[in-house]
């Protein structure tokens, strides 16, 4: 990942792309009774119909996922790049320095997994993409 990539990936995150970071209470189907529970959902993702840029930015980034996106019938069809929780954390990490529109969305996330009552997560260290792909294909 190069500094010119990162810039033109904040760019079309900038335009493109949502930040989805909600507290929300989820069902759990499969205990008994079904009780509810708080979750945090923590998303970020960019749709757009040039497939090939979508494509690009999941190769460029090395996290997340591709795929179609949902669109009503007679629209042209859109591809979106999404990833979630640790892996946003990162990302933001990434395209902070970046971004000029979202800057306060990624902060959110940043702020979340780096400040958890006060205390630093990571012992104060915040790790890289590069650094969190390794570790990741070690387990």
């Amino acid at each position: 990942m190069n500094d010119s990539n990162l810039a033109y990936i904040a760019g079309l995150f900038d335009g493109e792309g949502s930040v989805y970071f909600k507290q929300t209470k989820q069902i759990r189907h499969n205990r008994k009774g079904k009780p509810t529970h708080n979750v945090l959902v923590i998303r970020m993702e960019i749709a757009m119909t040039d497939e090939h840029v979508v494509r690009w930015v999941h190769d460029v980034l090395g996290v997340g996922a591709v795929g179609p996106r949902k669109v009503r019938p007679g629209r042209k069809k859109q591809w979106r790049w999404r990833c979630s929780h640790r892996d946003a954390y990162f990302v933001a990490i990434a395209l902070y320095e970046h971004s000029r529109i979202k800057t306060n969305k990624l902060q959110q996330i940043i702020d979340h997994y780096t400040k958890k009552d006060g205390k630093k997560v990571f012992n104060g260290k915040v790790v890289n993409l590069e650094q969190y792909k390794e570790a990741m294909s070690l387990e």
